[in-house]
């Protein structure tokens, strides 16, 4: 066993195999309609987690629909934000929205150091 879906195939396997060669006995105290009672939770929840998951897709792509429209009007606001004369590039509104201010911006000028001369 490795993970829930061996747990259910082995389940399933217990019952079948049961079911065909010794309906009538007992194991381990249990009769099998004993046993599909104790399982059958199992694979109530397994149907309701794939319910959700089948669920899943349609919800992402309305969230990434969702998210689309936001981060375009976002970015209007942030230009928005940017053309204002009081608040500007430079203004602690465009820093707390997450962007880094011009002032704080680095130039990104370096100077290459030249090697020491080999003596």
């Amino acid at each position: 066993m490795t993970g829930p879906q061996d747990t259910a195939d082995r389940f399933t396997r217990m019952i079948d195999a049961w079911g065909q060669y010794a309906p009538d006995r007992t194991f381990g105290g249990l009769t099998l309609d004993q046993f599909k009672t104790i399982a059958q939770p199992a694979f109530d929840v397994r149907a309701q987690i794939k319910a959700l998951e089948d669920q899943m897709p349609p919800l992402i792509n309305t969230r990434d629909a969702a998210d689309a429209a936001g981060n375009a009007k976002a970015q209007l606001v942030v230009n928005g934000v940017i053309g204002d004369v009081e608040f500007g590039p430079d203004s602690s509104l465009y820093e707390a929205m997450g962007y880094v201010r011009k002032s704080e911006r680095k130039t990104g000028l370096t100077r290459k150091k030249k090697p020491a001369d080999a003596k």
